[in-house]
């Protein structure tokens, strides 16, 4: 099917970027779907379900999350789970650490034991917990927890990777939601560093890298006028291979169509496989 019918059957969405048989692909309305395309889309937060629903991909409320290793990771992560009322338990082998996690997060579960132990993770709920969340300090570790889990559960799983090298053995294998902190630390990095050379009414405010670093997805703070402001879309010269997938004006989300401008106070989100932009005026050919 083309991007046009499939966004207007599933509605509220905005496909950004295809992977298709290893080239990243800024789609417009007439690109044609094929099996094997890995696509990224945006969508109203409050429509991410119904979105991901219409395109025939199953999802299900997390109710509960098991996580192994009760590192600082471990602790932020549950902070927010137990912030959106989902049962948390974590395992951990030091015995001090799970004492210190008790007092930190009183609505948890702490159990000092060997995450890596299998008959203690069918013993705590692996079997049956919605979400599993390996973050030893070891990348190894990280990945069997994983896939045992994947082997003996329904549950979704997130895995924490914390080197680069064999990536691409990495991503044959069936490892759920992959985070690489350093990546993250990175991309913070170097938002900061290109938000600082470029003008201070200009910012970068978030960064994103998708597809290996083929593609960037950047937001712009808007914080005066330009050659990119106050002109129709379908109006500006912009590059080739790059898409402005929303426009965020005084907390309404827009998906502009040709008609719609780019305004001083919006925030504006660039997705596009160029590189290096610091600026909103970098999308203009």
């Amino acid at each position: 099917a083309a991007v046009h019918n499939v966004a207007k059957e599933a509605k509220g969405l905005l496909f950004t970027t295809v992977m298709h048989d290893g080239k990243v692909i800024i789609p417009n309305g007439n690109y044609v779907f094929s099996a094997g395309d890995m696509v990224s889309f945006v969508t109203y937060r409050h429509n991410g379900k119904n979105a991901l629903k219409s395109l025939g991909v199953p999802t299900s409320n997390v109710r509960d999350c098991m996580i192994i290793g009760g590192g600082k990771a471990a602790y932020y992560l549950a902070s927010q789970l137990i912030h959106e009322n989902i049962s948390v338990k974590i395992i951990e082998r030091d015995i001090h650490r799970c004492e210190e996690l008790s007092e930190l997060l009183p609505n948890a579960i702490i159990i000092n034991g060997d995450g890596t132990n299998a008959d203690l993770l069918k013993e705590e709920g692996i079997e049956t917990v919605d979400s599993f969340v390996p973050l030893t300090g070891i990348d190894e570790e990280n990945i069997l927890l994983t896939l045992h889990a994947k082997q003996v559960s329904e549950a979704k799983v997130v895995t924490k990777i914390n080197r680069f090298a064999f990536s691409d053995v990495i991503n044959t294998l069936d490892l759920g939601s992959i985070v690489y902190p350093r990546i993250i630390t990175s991309e913070a990095i170097i938002a900061y560093a290109r938000a600082k050379r470029a003008s201070m009414d200009s910012n970068i405010e978030t960064l994103y890298h998708l597809y290996n670093d083929k593609v960037e997805a950047i937001e712009f703070r808007i914080g005066k006028p330009s050659q990119a402001t106050g002109t129709p879309l379908k109006d500006l010269r912009l590059r080739g291979h790059l898409m402005v997938s929303f426009i965020n004006r005084n907390g309404r989300i827009i998906f502009p169509t040709g008609e719609d401008t780019i305004e001083v106070g919006d925030t504006v989100m660039i997705v596009t496989t160029h590189t290096g932009f610091s600026d909103i005026v970098d999308i203009l050919a």
